[in-house]
This record gives structure tokens, sequence and C-alpha cells, in this order.
């Protein structure tokens, strides 16, 4: 396969955005863990503390790393923040149309002694439909050169 000098980095950024994504995953567990089990915090308080180092982390890795993005802090972590909210309200709706409003209500398929279920599925669609809106989001809004 032979790429254009202008689809390399875009796929490099998208590479980059994947890995701060499970970067993210792993800070989110671990602060989770931290409050809960060492600090003895309470889990919702706990799960809410993870997920606001998860959105801290995501924020600086994307704005430095993935985008490197130049642009003043405040008003990308405010779009950045609105793009997560948004982003994730799509999910939310594919997850629930998918599993509420399709053949995959009541879905199961076994594979090996793993059960998949519909809202499993629909989970990872709507994963995936979540992961290429908030990279197309940040790129195209959060973090572009706004004149």
């Amino acid at each position: 396969m032979i790429m254009n000098k202008e689809a390399k980095p875009g796929i490099v950024q998208f590479v980059r955005y994947a890995c701060v994504g499970v970067m993210n995953t792993l800070v989110t567990l671990c602060v989770i863990f931290l409050c809960k089990s060492l600090l003895g915090i309470n889990p919702l308080v706990s799960n809410a503390i993870g997920y606001i180092a998860g959105v801290i982390n995501s924020f600086l890795w994307n704005k430095n790393w993935v985008f490197c993005s130049a642009g003043s802090y405040t008003p990308e972590a405010i779009r950045f923040v609105v793009g997560f909210i948004v982003c994730y309200g799509i999910q939310f709706l594919v997850v629930w149309l998918l599993n509420y409003k399709t053949a995959l209500r009541g879905y199961e398929i076994d594979i090996y002694s793993f059960t998949l279920s519909g809202y499993g599925l629909a989970t990872l669609i709507g994963n995936v439909v979540y992961t290429g809106s908030n990279f197309m989001f940040n790129k195209l809004v959060t973090f572009k050169t706004h004149l």
C-alpha cells in the first residue's frame, strides 16, 4: 500500500491518539484503585477522581504530543471537555439504539468459553464511534489553529 505524504501524518496522529487512549485507561484505573483500595475513598468518588485524572491526562498528551498545539490552554481545555461530552453523547446514543432498537437486543454468541451479548457488541461499536468522532472533533475543533 502506497501512502501519499498528506495521509501519513494523519495516520501517525491517529496511532498516537490511540496510544494516549490506552494510557488514559491505565491512568484512570490506577487512580481509581489508588483512591479506593489504598486511600479508602468511597468507590463512586474514586471513580469520579479517576475519570477526571484520565481526562486531564488525555488533554495534556493530545495537546502536546498528538496534535502539537501551540494554542492557549484554557480555550482548548474548554473545547476538549465539550468534545468529550458531545462524543460521549453520540456513543451513548449509538449503544442505546443498537441495544434497544435493533435485533442485538437479547443477542448472544458463544465464542469458546466467552459469551458476547448484544449489549457487549453494541458497546464495542459505540467505543469505535466514540474514538473516531472524538479524534475528528479534537483534530478539527479543539486543537485546530484558530485565527
